[in-house]
């Protein structure tokens, strides 16, 4: 249900009201490096794995809609990415949770502990995942995170560059937080010995084979993705590219006033050049 109205973005609001987006696009870049911070302190405030996970989806989201706010080629097919990552990697992250709480009926994190010891081949997964949410290079999450980062350091035209650039860095920042809150996680629930109450427990058991049937699929597009982004990039490039519209993708402040209308791109037109008037203005008082 999350990729539904970042879809609805790319898909139906940018088309049809693309001098609104330009508009809007600075107050969505807003939003969005605030449901980053948002998240990731969210995550750094549980004490449950599947809230945890929870609130990361909120962090994952806003890396999304920042590249969607860009509105460039790049920063939209940065979006889809994050978007096919965030599917596969944080389905399996809630898979994990709850085979764990089948395991242990319970997903606090402080009763939880020492995963690799009981069940190995189930904490080699987990990490895997985790490495995969905070955007590990070689895995599917980094294609989606790094690029909508770098999308915000050159954002459409019309839009303000200068703030993206800032918005570039509170996302940054996050990615750090990010690493923080899932490494704590890790490091847990994986790592250590395992409490005694579940020290000697007969039912916690390693990843079964219906499990593995069911997320060998998705374990191996997280790592066929990250090691070979295009299997989503050549789908998403045409498809991302018809959606702009042509007043997003010409420089408009190169254009007459005449040939920006004939385009549909008047209004995009006057915002470039009303901010190309206010940088001249403000290098002038400086000067």
């Amino acid at each position: 249900l999350l990729k539904l109205g970042t879809y609805g973005f790319i898909r139906i609001a940018i088309p049809i009201l693309p001098e609104a987006a330009v508009e809007w696009a600075p107050w969505i870049g807003l939003l969005a490096v605030i449901g980053i911070i948002y998240g990731a302190l969210g995550c750094l405030a549980q004490t449950d794995m599947k809230r945890l996970i929870a609130f990361s989806s909120v962090a994952h989201m806003g890396f999304v809609m920042l590249g969607i706010a860009t509105l460039t080629d790049f920063g939209i097919n940065a979006a889809v990415m994050g978007m096919v990552a965030h599917g596969l990697i944080t389905g399996m992250l809630f898979f994990l949770a709850g085979s764990m709480k089948e395991r242990y009926h319970t997903l606090e994190i402080s009763s939880l502990g020492g995963l690799l010891v009981q069940a190995p081949r189930m904490g080699w997964i987990f990490g895997l995942c985790a490495m995969a949410s905070l955007g590990l290079p070689g895995l599917a999450g980094f294609w989606g995170e790094f690029p909508a980062i770098l999308s915000a350091y050159s954002p459409a035209n019309g839009v303000p560059v200068e703030t993206f650039r800032t918005f570039m860095v509170i996302a940054a920042v996050g990615t750090v937080l990010a690493a923080g809150y899932l490494l704590w996680l890790l490091q847990r629930t994986a790592f250590g010995t395992p409490p005694d109450e579940f020290a000697n427990d007969p039912h916690i058991t390693d990843t079964s084979r219906e499990e593995w049937i069911a997320w060998a699929p998705m374990l191996v597009l997280i790592v066929a993705i990250g090691v070979y982004p295009n299997l989503v990039f050549r789908l998403s490039d045409g498809a991302v590219d018809a959606s702009l519209h042509q007043c997003l993708k010409v420089e408009v402040s190169e254009l007459t006033a005449e040939q920006a209308k004939a385009l549909g791109c008047a209004d995009v037109y006057e915002i470039s050049v009303a901010d190309e008037h206010g940088v001249d203005e403000h290098a002038a008082v400086g000067g």
